[in-house]
């Protein structure tokens, strides 16, 4: 590549740009700058040339042209050994560029305010910032490129380790960086445009992903699946794509899938509650005062199940509840939860069979508020998008359709019950009693069969119990084999032509049936 020996500079993150330029200057780079970026160097002691002494034309219009000029862009793009390029720059008076360093105007900060208009947006289009860019990155095996303070050290350090000179896995590495980085850019301010075009519509003609790797994992659902951990990192809400993982082993494909289900459900809760996760579905989950208690409450739903189980936690994981959970005959994968006291880290460290195996991971303290992301469910060739199943108040508009009104413990399960359910995968039937779940019946063809599981792994337990449905019941059937069970109150959308029928029925057995007017299906 050869010596660096010109840079130029102009940036909106001004952070380090000082202290960069003068590294630069002390190892006799000659720096070139604009505006804002030139006065921030000059105050630092540091000569700086304006953009405007190199190409013989004065910033104008505002700032929106300064930097579109063949002395810029041939001093960056020209193939140093190449002859014809060299006769170029000589008969044109170009001078080699051999550093930039940009970043782009704030546009997605810009357009995040409430009170933006169209006309501040445009403003904060970068045009030159961009194409410097490019033009350096595509040149990248003789110019350095750097968009990121934190890159400034790394090209110091080896400038100054080899007299002037970046590598070649560096410059690289920094151009593909560019590229990124511009291509993150152009999307964001093509949503902005398109959103402004379909104002009032809310899915834009095109849909732009953009996920950074985070783990390559071991393999997939199966061991002859490749498989990696990608996450938006723009999402900051309590989640496993932004926990931080205290110990244990590394997660796999389904750990990850099943994290995410045991935090979404206790999610739901404002009081303690703890989810016990097999395959996406909840084995077991409850809610109460104590942890300890609510965990003890959460196994029992169904035991044989648990083990082997992710946790999940809405408060912070004490050691009494984790010296619980690391009882002897019993083991889980993973636990997810706010935080974990010291002292529960160390038990769950120390205990046999668990402190090299068991995952601990946490979110920081979970509130109410969530993301405004959809939900996506890709099928081959494309992708099906939708709102989160998220409802602010989830028993609003709750009605009584039978003779009997619910008692108060009744109605307190049901809504337990209601909230469980829309986790399970449908066709879902759950019992629950004394703020827990006592038995899933899950992604069953017919209503009847999942009603029928629930049954037997509730066993004697369903007696004085409530049935939770995530969509109506079409017949009386499923409804009662739960009250043969010995259910008492049931909650459903309802909206079935038969709804007359099944309260009918409800009726006869003195059952309490209270209506949501939604449903909760989870294929």
């Amino acid at each position: 590549m050869g010596k660096i020996k010109r840079a130029l500079i102009s940036v909106t993150d001004k952070s380090g740009v000082a202290e960069f330029a003068s590294e630069l200057a002390k190892m006799g780079v000659d720096i070139v700058s604009t505006g804002g970026t030139a006065r921030v160097i000059r105050e630092a002691g540091v000569e700086v040339k304006d953009i405007s002494e190199i190409t013989g034309f004065p910033e104008m219009m505002d700032g929106r042209v300064k930097t579109l000029h063949p002395l810029v862009h041939g001093g960056l793009l020209n193939v140093r050994d190449n002859a014809d390029h060299r006769k170029a720059m000589e008969e044109n008076n170009i001078e080699d560029i051999d550093l930039v360093c940009v970043n782009l105007y704030r546009f997605e900060q810009t357009v995040a305010k409430p009170d933006v208009d169209i006309d501040e947006a445009i403003e904060n289009i970068d045009i030159g910032g961009p194409s410097m860019l490019r033009s350096a990155a595509k040149n990248w095996k003789y110019v350095t490129v750097v968009t990121d303070p934190a890159d400034y050290e790394v090209v110091l350090a080896e400038m100054k380790a080899s007299g002037g000179e970046t590598t070649t896995e560096t410059r690289k590495r920094l151009a593909a960086r560019v590229f990124a980085v511009t291509a993150h850019y152009d999307s964001a301010i093509a949503d902005y445009l398109e959103g402004e075009l379909a104002a009032g519509e809310e899915f834009a003609p095109t849909l732009r992903l953009e996920l950074d790797c985070r783990q390559v994992l071991r393999y997939g659902e199966n061991p002859h699946q490749t498989a990696a951990f990608y996450v938006d990192a723009t999402v900051a809400e309590p989640s496993v794509s932004t926990a931080r993982q205290l110990s244990g082993k590394d997660l796999s494909f389904n750990n990850i899938i099943d994290i995410n289900a045991a935090l979404e459900i206790v999610k739901d809760f404002a009081d303690p509650a703890i989810s016990v996760i097999k395959h996406t579905n909840p084995c077991g989950a409850a809610t109460g005062s104590d942890l300890v208690e609510v965990y003890k409450a959460a196994y029992a739903g169904d035991p044989v199940s648990a083990f082997g189980s992710i946790v999940g936690v809405n408060r912070p994981v004490t050691p009494e509840l984790a010296d619980e959970i690391a009882s002897p005959d019993r083991f889980v994968e993973a636990i997810i939860a706010p935080s974990f006291d010291k002292e529960a880290v160390k038990v769950l460290q120390t205990k046999p069979k668990w402190g090299k195996n068991v995952r601990l991971l946490e979110v920081g303290e979970m509130g109410s508020a969530r993301d405004a992301e959809y939900d996506m469910k890709r099928v081959v060739g494309g992708l099906v998008l939708q709102g989160r199943d998220t409802v602010a108040d989830e028993f609003a508009d709750l009605k009584t359709a039978t003779k009997r009104e619910p008692s108060a413990q009744e109605l307190a399960d049901l809504k337990f019950g209601w909230i469980i359910c829309k986790h399970v995968k449908s066709n879902a039937v759950v019992l629950a009693k004394d703020g827990a779940l006592l038995g899933a019946g899950a992604g069953q063809m017919s209503r009847v069969d999942s009603a029928m599981i629930a049954v037997r792994k509730a066993g004697e337990r369903a007696k004085g119990s409530v049935v939770a449905s995530d969509a109506f019941f079409p017949f009386p059937d499923a409804l009662m084999v739960c009250a043969d069970a010995g259910a008492t109150a049931a909650i459903q959308p309802g909206g079935a032509k038969n709804d007359p029928v099944v309260i009918e029925a409800a009726d006869d057995r003195d059952l309490a049936m209270v209506l949501t007017g939604m449903r909760h299906f989870k294929h």
